[in-house]
């Protein structure tokens, strides 16, 4: 039950989140007052969210798939369209798959599927290192392991030849429209994991340009991508042996692009 003095700390959080322009003010103040332990930790959570920090980043953790993962400053928040990626990954793993996602931020993408997956065995890689430490509080009882560096310059060569799925959400926003991005995405959050260069697929090319060393012979990579790229994301996949294909959904607002080696 909720106390009086509970009611009157959410009353007053809910009007300061309003007035900072926050559109889910109550649920918002709902998990700040859940989350504080003090008035005075309530307070300082709200001042953070009012200047801007992201809520999860706030809260210390992220909800993905019905799971709750760390979420640390300076670390890219996971979008609920990410989702979708996720649920792409689990329709098409196997028990004893490897699986490795690149760019990971908080991994929350490997350990979704590491978490409903069986005996699989997840890999995760990221150029941060405050990333790569999100990452590996998330991975730790998954059985999962973090690499630190760019790419697949970060991957064991054990894993050459041996991935059945690479999993990415790589930055692919155009650097022209980084500016017209939430403030608390791009104050907040490291312009690396936003920032996919004029058109947005630099990343991708890159990711694309490697994928056969790594894939096994009837293995996947699933990239997420822009309504708009996914024509050209595709395009991508195909100059690097690639054969493509695009999923979409309208509910989560999502596209990702389904590859696998041509000759597979």
């Amino acid at each position: 039950m909720t106390s009086q003095g509970d009611s009157r700390s959410l009353t007053d959080t809910v009007a300061e989140l309003r007035t900072a322009g926050c559109v889910f003010a109550e649920r918002e103040a709902e998990l700040l007052l859940a989350a504080a332990p003090t008035d005075a930790e309530l307070r300082e959570m709200t001042r953070r969210r009012v200047d801007g920090t992201p809520l999860e980043v706030v809260l210390g953790w992220a909800e993905f798939l019905g799971a709750r993962y760390v979420v640390e400053p300076g670390v890219f928040v996971p979008r609920r369209r990410s989702e979708f990626l996720a649920r792409q990954a689990l329709s098409l793993v196997r028990p004893g798959d490897v699986v490795v996602e690149l760019c990971c931020g908080s991994a929350a993408i490997a350990a979704a599927v590491a978490g409903a997956a069986e005996r699989i065995e997840p890999h995760a890689c990221d150029i941060d290192p405050d990333c790569v430490r999100c990452a590996r509080r998330n991975l730790a009882e998954l059985g999962g392991t973090v690499h630190r560096g760019d790419l697949y310059e970060a991957l064991p060569e054990a894993l050459r030849g041996r991935v059945e799925l690479l999993v990415a959400n790589a930055p692919y926003v155009p650097t022209g429209a980084i500016a017209s991005m939430p403030p608390e995405a791009r104050e907040h959050e490291p312009r690396v994991a936003l920032d996919g260069g004029a058109d947005g697929l630099d990343v991708q090319r890159r990711i694309a340009a490697g994928a056969l060393r790594w894939l096994s012979p009837g293995g996947h990579l699933l990239l997420e991508t822009g309504e708009r790229q996914a024509d050209r994301s595709v395009a991508v996949c195909a100059e690097h042996g690639l054969r493509a294909r695009v999923v979409r959904s309208e509910e989560d607002d999502a596209t990702v692009v389904v590859a696998t080696p041509a000759g597979a």
